[in-house]
């Protein structure tokens, strides 16, 4: 008998972790509720680039519920190209631009990234087994962003994700415009 309870969550319910651009629905914990991996809904601003990076431990999976983005999971034949648009496989692949149901799994060791190039918020669900809880990461690059108002130090940046097992290869961009609450959809930057 399991004394463990399992998680039955209502949609939207779950700790919400927010800062410039970033909006993450925590819906299970590697630590607290004893999970393999620690789940997230993830909704992502216009503009919002990740950048590519690696987790030597720990595995990923993003699956697009609604919305669409740019998705890339491959050893390129150049990492020093800065722009991860234009990264190609050996075997010839470049990214994917995804609707709703795309999917991505990202092995331990893979780069990968993900941006949303269009004018709408993409909402993501997003498992990941990497060290430390990815929701601990999260709580801190919330709180960075919120402080640096969404320019954070690449140096802060790169010192926070050196803690949680996260090598990044291209910049982190992020959305909004940098105009805060990340919900600006009436100033349009493109004259």
């Amino acid at each position: 008998m399991s004394l463990i309870e399992g998680l039955m969550l209502e949609p939207g319910e779950g700790e919400r972790i927010t800062g410039k651009g970033l909006d993450v629905t925590v819906k299970s914990r590697m630590e607290e509720d004893a999970a393999m991996t620690s789940s997230f809904e993830v909704v992502i601003p216009p503009g919002y680039d990740v950048g590519a990076h690696v987790h030597a431990h720990g595995e990923e999976v993003f699956y697009i519920v609604e919305g669409e983005m740019d998705i890339l999971a491959f050893e390129p034949m150049d990492r020093e190209e800065p722009d991860w648009h234009r990264w190609e496989s050996r075997a010839g692949k470049r990214f994917l631009h995804g609707g709703e149901g795309a999917f991505m799994f990202v092995p331990p060791g893979v780069p990968h990234a993900f941006a949303n190039t269009t004018k709408k918020p993409c909402r993501m669900f997003f498992q990941s087994s990497v060290p430390g809880g990815h929701e601990n990461y999260f709580k801190e690059l919330a709180a960075i962003l919120r402080r640096s108002d969404g320019k954070p130090d690449p140096k802060v940046i790169a010192e926070l994700r050196s803690r949680y097992d996260i090598e990044q290869l291209t910049p982190l961009k992020g959305g909004g415009g940098g105009s805060g609450g990340g919900h600006g959809h009436h100033h349009h930057h493109d004259r």
